[in-house]
């Protein structure tokens, strides 16, 4: 067997269950990465941003199915494909944003890149504006190209990840509950599009990020930036005089 299509075939290699339900390997791979990732953020390790991007492309070749191989037996997911493009371009910026705060002093205790610290409300109604906004405003879109209904379904799981990503990269603790409402409603959208690997995933997640919100603020009430002060010597001599002024 050549290597192309040792390759061809670790690419389509599926995990068989005792059930005889046949899942994805690179959907199982890509959401180990996932959460990897996750646990990686909880403690706001910098290793959590790479380690995503390699699942997110894992899983943008598993949620275009449909386009890559016509017999496919799940539907493409267009807005859950589209997200993993959008987590890729999002967590390069994440990963410099936590390497700059990390260098600036804005770490917290250990080796953690961040302190966690709450959005505020104005950016709390920006959210949720953007959530609305945005999954109304991609549902056609989405639909037009051939995504899978329920379509708004999709289009939220992917404003609300998108939204979850930037403001994890930000630091905002406010982050893990944005990821609870994407859960609430990608799990049973996943399940009925076939993709269980992720969708229990997804579920999964959805008791991890509750844990999550708890740890980040936490650590937001116990720790403060290590930003580096200068302390001004409390005597300093007069030249005129040999005694030290106050």
């Amino acid at each position: 067997m050549d290597v192309l299509q040792w390759l061809i075939d670790l690419f389509n290699s599926q995990i068989v269950l005792p059930g005889g339900q046949a899942l994805n390997t690179r959907e199982v791979v890509g959401n180990v990465f996932g959460l990897a990732s996750a646990l990686g953020a909880m403690q706001r390790k910098m290793w959590a941003w790479p380690v995503g991007i390699i699942g997110n492309a894992l899983l943008f070749t598993v949620f275009i199915a449909s386009i890559l191989d016509p017999s496919a037996s799940t539907p493409s997911l267009l807005g859950q494909a589209g997200r993993q493009i959008m987590f890729i371009a999002v967590s390069i910026y994440g990963w410099r944003r936590w390497q700059q705060s990390k260098r600036s002093g804005g770490g917290g205790a250990g080796d953690t890149a961040i302190v966690p610290r709450w959005a505020g409300l104005k950016v709390r109604i920006g959210m949720v504006a953007f959530m609305a906004i945005g999954t109304v405003a991609l549902t056609p879109l989405f639909r037009a190209l051939g995504s899978y209904e329920p379509v708004w379904a999709d289009a939220w799981t992917f404003v609300g990840s998108l939204l979850a990503t930037f403001a994890m990269a930000k630091g905002w603790t406010e982050f893990w509950l944005v990821w609870v409402a994407v859960d609430v409603i990608g799990v049973p959208l996943l399940f009925s599009a076939g993709y269980y690997a992720t969708a229990f995933m997804y579920l999964f997640y959805g008791i991890f990020t509750a844990i999550g919100f708890v740890v980040w603020a936490r650590a937001q009430a116990r720790e403060k930036p290590s930003v580096e002060t200068a302390h001004l010597d409390p005597t300093v001599t007069n030249p005129d005089s040999a005694t030290p002024s106050p």
